[in-house]
């Protein structure tokens, strides 16, 4: 297992044109600013590392991570509540997933019965375990629900492939899928445990798992709910070091794609840390202008935004795109691990000692100025 260094719509309908490069994008004079857009930090009830979030609604976030902590907020980060799992402060809480203020499952990561899955009904108040992972060999690094009821989770390799988990009613029983039908894995491959995003899923049973370590970056879908897999490489991603591959994967529908890492040794290292799809993930594409600034560990599409937003972080900051994709303008600075939007306007990242920040801004209210570029 790969851990990270261990520890307006309406102008939307232009962006299509970006990807021919025959125009350009900038903001208005009355637009926010570039500056302007960034993060919020607000306070949190823990000084522990976070690696999980998750937002089910503007109003309620989800946050999880070190020394089973898992915390909680009704009011848009105002007040939180420290509803941590009894029993569990020798796990690592690298993912989460809420599906109302009321709701939640949490998965910790490690070997053996390290790798834990709980789920919560009733805020936080008390916990079931559902599943303690029995094999010595596996090591669960996320998890991904199609439905709160319907969910897929993986492992790094088990005997030369994936060992993959899925449930049907809401984590009572989650059961390994067989591992003839479970994708291989190269030399040295493995899934990283780094922001609770190395698994991704969309409607109609599709499903991508993000990998590296290996000889390639390569992402791993599934369009049947995880029974059967294929596998394609993620050429523009680096890889061939463990430090090195895609460490997150998201998708907006079953087609449109975005995969983000890098080389977490070196996260100022802006070489080779995005990748795009338009097929599904069968093919792979670098963006046509600036990357984001680094080691990218998260990222997300904004909801609303015609998968034309997107928002990554890393070690080393935060980035932001309004065409896809394709070119990146940096944010903020701020070291953080995962990321999450809920809508145009509230989006929320978290990271070392506790940080956890609210988007500054409004993705819906940037008016754009189309410009054609020289020579076109």
């Amino acid at each position: 297992m790969l851990t990270a260094a261990q520890d307006a719509h309406g102008a939307m309908r232009v962006r299509a044109a970006l990807r021919a490069g025959s125009l350009a994008v900038a903001l208005t004079a009355g637009a926010l600013p570039a500056a302007a857009q960034g993060w919020d930090v607000v306070a949190a009830p823990t000084l522990t590392s976070l690696r999980g979030v998750s937002a089910p609604s503007e109003q309620v976030v989800w946050v999880s991570g070190a020394r089973g902590t898992v915390a909680r907020s009704g009011d848009a980060g105002r007040t939180w509540a420290l509803v941590s799992v009894p029993g569990a402060d020798s796990l690592d809480f690298r993912d989460i997933e809420a599906f109302d203020a009321m709701t939640a499952t949490v998965l910790s990561i490690g070997n053996g019965g390290d790798s834990r899955i709980y789920r919560t009904r009733d805020g936080g108040a008390t916990w079931t375990l559902q599943f303690t992972n029995p094999d010595t060999a596996a090591f669960y690094d996320c998890f991904s629900f199609w439905t709160p009821q319907h969910g897929i989770a993986m492992s790094d390799p088990v005997e030369g492939r994936f060992r993959i988990l899925h449930t049907a009613d809401g984590g009572t029983t989650w059961k390994a899928l067989p591992a003839a039908t479970s994708p291989e894995a190269l030399e040295g491959e493995a899934g990283f445990a780094a922001s609770g995003a190395c698994v991704a899923t969309a409607p109609g049973g599709h499903a991508w798992i993000a990998t590296g370590g290996g000889p390639e970056s390569r992402v791993l879908h599934s369009t049947d709910y995880g029974v059967t897999w294929q596998a394609h490489s993620i050429t523009p991603v680096a890889a061939g070091a463990a430090p090195r591959g895609a460490f997150a994967v998201a998708a907006f529908g079953p087609r449109t794609l975005v995969a983000a890492g890098g080389n977490y040794e070196r996260p100022a290292d802006d070489a080779s840390n995005i990748a795009l799809s338009d097929d599904g993930g069968v093919h792979w594409r670098p963006p046509a202008g600036r990357r984001p600034g680094g080691y990218r560990s998260g990222v997300a599409y904004v909801p609303g935004e015609e998968g034309r937003v997107l928002v990554a972080v890393g070690t080393s900051g935060t980035d932001y795109s309004i065409d896809g994709g394709e070119r990146w303008i940096a944010a903020d600075t701020l070291g953080l691990n995962a990321v999450t939007f809920v809508s145009s306007r509230m989006g929320w990242a978290v990271g070392p000692r506790g940080r956890v920040v609210r988007w500054r801004g409004n993705f819906g209210a940037m008016p754009i100025r189309i410009e054609k570029e020289p020579g076109r």
